[in-house]
């Protein structure tokens, strides 16, 4: 067991990368920094989260030949290009699945997704549940920033209803995914979002994405300036983002506003949460986050606040993190327990060759 992670208040579990060789010398962050020149439009999001990987992975304490970032197709994609460990610039939607073959095969890996909303949840979606669902030792940070950027500004499967873009010149008709809720749907035991301008919670968010065995997403939102500006203003403007944020802070009350003004309830007509004065309700009745519950249920109605009304409202934090047995850990062990090695491989061959159903065909 880790040492909690204080500004959480998120204790971890058993590390992700305790069969992963460390460094013997300490490092910094120019030393995961490739020589490639980094190529988004001025005033991308990725830049402040490229800059925060960066200086986390030193944190780690890993070799960087033991760390494999893989990423699809989309600007966020670009990101292995950018780090001095190994990666893999894949194709689209599938980076999950080419993870999931790495960890599987390669225990002393650290690995890491990295996509966007385009790429994971609309050719990629059936991959990225699958990988949730089976729990594979992976961390996949999901960029989102509600537009197809790459391919100059396509409503993207996170946009909002309505949204005036090149492809939907009188608005989107599609109802937008929550990758938060997709994510808690698919049973993930870890699921985060957070924010890519504010460097302190990112990097303590990432941290225990990264100690979480078993697959973490985390949730980036991230703004593009040319084809969606603005996108996550009143989470980001300090004359509104007090009101706009929901902290996420395991064994505390979930209160948020000037002075923590607001607060979050059970909604005893729906039998989901709702918000409400923190004045006019006993302190009893205030949710306290547990993001170990093994029930996914109140997590998934607390995901539904940015999508059920509270418009320009969203929780921050981690929303789920429990343990669960591992796809690849499993995958392991099985082939292990498969090896008889009491008969030698010819034995073991012939009857891989002759057993089960047997035809003749003439």
């Amino acid at each position: 067991m880790t040492e909690p992670l204080t500004d959480l208040g998120v204790p971890t579990f058993r590390s992700g990368t305790e069969s992963v060789p460390t460094s013997e010398q300490p490092q910094t962050g120019k030393e995961f920094t490739s020589d490639q020149e980094v190529r988004w439009c001025p005033g991308c999001g990725d830049y402040a989260v490229l800059k925060a990987v960066q200086s986390f992975l030193p944190d780690l304490g890993l070799r960087r030949e033991n760390i494999v970032f893989v990423s699809g197709i989309g600007c966020s994609s670009r990101f292995p290009y950018y780090l001095d460990t190994y990666g893999m610039h894949s194709i689209h939607g599938r980076a999950p699945s080419i993870a999931t073959g790495i960890a599987t095969a390669r225990e002393d890996l650290s690995v890491w997704v990295v996509t966007g909303d385009g790429d994971a949840l609309s050719i990629g979606g059936n991959h990225l549940i699958h990988a949730l669902r089976r729990n594979v030792n992976m961390t996949i940070l999901l960029f989102n920033n509600r537009i197809y950027g790459l391919t100059k500004g396509q409503y993207s499967p996170t946009s909002e209803t309505g949204k005036v873009t090149k492809s939907t010149p009188m608005g989107s008709l599609d109802h937008p995914f929550n990758p938060v809720s997709l994510a808690l749907g698919a049973e993930a035991t870890f699921v985060a979002r957070t924010i890519d301008s504010d460097r302190s919670h990112l990097t303590t968010v990432l941290a225990a994405a990264a100690a979480h065995r078993g697959t973490s997403l985390v949730e980036i939102y991230q703004n593009c300036p040319i084809f969606n500006d603005g996108a996550f203003d009143a989470i980001k403007s300090p004359d509104t983002k007090a009101d706009a944020i929901i902290p996420l802070v395991h064994g505390q009350p979930v209160t948020f506003g000037v002075d923590g003004a607001k607060a979050l309830i059970r909604d005893e007509h729906t039998g989901g949460v709702k918000v409400a004065a923190t004045a006019d309700v006993a302190a009893a009745d205030i949710i306290v986050h547990d993001a170990h519950n093994p029930d996914p249920t109140l997590a998934f109605a607390i995901s539904r606040l940015t999508d059920s009304g509270y418009l320009n409202t969203s929780p921050i934090g981690i929303f789920r993190q429990v343990h669960r047995p591992t796809y690849d850990d499993a995958a392991r062990e099985q082939v292990t327990n498969a090896q008889d090695t009491t008969a030698d491989r010819t034995t073991r061959l012939a009857a891989l060759i002759g057993g089960g159903d047997t035809w003749t065909v003439l």
